[in-house]
Parts: structure tokens; C-alpha cells; sequence
């Protein structure tokens, strides 16, 4: 019972022990996001829009949002395109990044 139990708790929370992200490595490879998302009141021109600031924000939301893209379950050209070659192992890493950022 005790190994069918931890079996369980692996495959459910396994993959989030796995892709714990590394700051260092995220400030390395998001470089490019902050092109556009490291701009204080940043608004695209066409279509206009507001830019959101990627610093300091939630982690798992930042998780969340990639995956999202890449899958395309949300659609916005430019950001497919970019989380589109990102690994699960990237986007934890930018995440981590982003999230440490005041």
C-alpha cells in the first residue's frame, strides 16, 4: 500500500519536483523577452496593447502562461513563435528568473 501511495504522489507531483528552475540559467535565455516585457509602460504599436512587465511576477503563473503558448492554447503570434522552442526545463528556469526579479 505504502509504494502504490508513493507511486501516486510521483507521477502527481513529479514532474514539479523535476523542473525546478534555475535563476542563473533563466536570466541567460530570456534575454530576448526582455526586449519587449523589460520596458516599463511598453505598449506594442499594432495591434496596441499593453506589455506586461515580467518582474516580480508568480512563478507558476509565468509557467502557466508559456506552456499555454507553446501548446496554443493561447494564441498571440509572437509569443507561440518565441515559447514554441522553449522545454519544460527553460520555461522553469525563465520563470525562476522573472519571479526573482523586485
Amino acid at each position: 500500500m505504502k509504494k502504490l501511495l508513493l507511486v501516486l504522489l510521483l507521477m502527481t507531483f513529479g514532474s514539479q519536483l523535476l523542473a525546478a528552475g534555475n535563476a542563473e540559467n533563466g536570466k541567460l535565455i530570456s534575454y530576448t523577452c526582455t526586449g519587449c516585457h523589460g520596458i516599463k509602460f511598453y505598449m506594442n504599436a499594432y495591434p496596441s496593447y499593453h506589455v506586461p512587465r515580467l518582474g516580480g511576477q508568480n512563478e507558476a503563473y509565468i509557467v502557466s502562461a508559456l506552456k499555454a503558448y507553446r501548446s496554443g492554447e493561447r494564441s498571440h503570434s509572437t509569443m507561440k513563435a518565441q515559447a514554441g522552442s522553449l522545454s519544460d526545463q527553460d520555461i522553469a528556469d525563465m520563470s525562476a528568473y522573472f519571479a526573482s526579479l523586485k
